[in-house]
């Protein structure tokens, strides 16, 4: 059967075999998004943290832990960590980008307003910090405050190479192994960390994880060209309104002819955006074949993370995480 069915989604898998842990962690977000004298908090973070995200980062910490035989529950505190850095990110960026969708929602600044969604978004980090230092490990405290770091330094970056078409494929790997793949890491390295895992499976539990979000965000870059809105959780072009040199876009302006590069300049680095303006940015990557050979670099990505997880002994959540690789290029056919 193919992946595409929804039966044999392998985080549909991953959410089943891990359904006691996933409550437990459920639990914990409801529990720790509260706040007793600022109602806005849950009200803010419920409408987000709810909207039906797959949750597949945190899925990510507990299938390691529980891969590397963890039989504790200090995995389920940072799983909730994980989910509840992930969404302050969602939070800030939904501002920064201006944006009025979320997984096919209204963004929560768009509801109340910027204001709430940085605040709240600081007070889920706070939690954050408060849920990794329970668990006792400095270490675990040690990867996921460098994770934090990283996606704002990559966030930060992100600013000011977006609109010129001097980014390259250099600095755009730097922004999304930042503001994507350091979180994925991260939640796959602190699993074996709190399992006690020995130290070559937790660095092949690391590769893993950065290897798949740079695959699940170059992934994510490219359906914005091609991908179904609600499949999505956001509009078809969102990043090409927005201005952003993402891989296809970059790869087509390294090979434009004097009048491809001054459409690029155009609608990219002067914000002249026209009728006919996205069809035609498609068009010209579709000529230039940038959309298939980011396909096959997202490909890349996911046969490395593959390639980690062979270094694991085998489990049966090992072969779901490959199949986890798998599906994420498969998104895009």
């Amino acid at each position: 059967m193919s992946l595409v069915d929804a039966a044999t989604k392998p985080h549909d898998r991953l959410k089943a075999y891990l359904d006691a842990d996933m409550e437990a962690v459920n639990t914990l977000i409801r529990t720790r998004m509260a706040s007793e004298h600022a109602p806005r908090i849950p009200e803010v973070t419920a409408h987000l943290v709810e909207a039906g995200g797959k949750r597949i980062r945190p899925m990510m910490t507990l299938a390691a832990a529980r891969m590397c035989g963890y039989d504790g529950a200090d995995h389920q505190k940072l799983a909730a960590t994980v989910e509840f850095i992930h969404t302050a990110t969602l939070l800030h960026d939904d501002v920064v980008d201006e944006s009025d969708q979320r997984r096919g929602r209204p963004t929560a600044n768009l509801l109340w307003d910027n204001q709430s969604s940085v605040l709240v978004g600081d007070y889920l980090f706070s939690r954050s910090f408060q849920l990794m230092v329970e668990t006792g490990s400095l270490r675990v405290l040690d990867i996921l405050a460098n994770a934090s770091a990283t996606i704002a330094e990559g966030e930060v970056l992100q600013l000011t190479a977006a609109q010129s078409l001097r980014t390259d494929e250099a600095i755009y790997t730097k922004v999304i192994r930042g503001k994507t793949a350091a979180l994925f890491e991260a939640a796959t390295e602190v699993g074996g960390v709190i399992a006690g895992a020995d130290e070559v499976h937790v660095a092949a539990l690391a590769r893993y994880g950065d290897a798949l979000g740079m695959s699940f965000q170059i992934v994510d870059d490219l359906l914005d060209y091609g991908g179904a809105s609600g499949a999505m959780g956001k509009n078809t072009g969102d990043d090409f309104r927005e201005r952003k040199l993402t891989l296809p876009v970059i790869r087509a302006v390294a090979v434009a002819s004097d009048e491809e590069r001054a459409f690029w300049r155009r609608v990219i680095e002067k914000g002249d955006q026209q009728d006919g303006d996205l069809e035609e940015a498609m068009r010209l990557m579709q000529a230039h074949g940038t959309l298939a050979s980011t396909r096959d670099t997202a490909l890349g990505y996911a046969d490395e993370a593959k390639a980690a997880l062979a270094e694991l002994p085998a489990h049966e959540l090992r072969d779901m995480l490959s199949d986890l690789a798998d599906f994420v290029v498969e998104r895009v056919n």
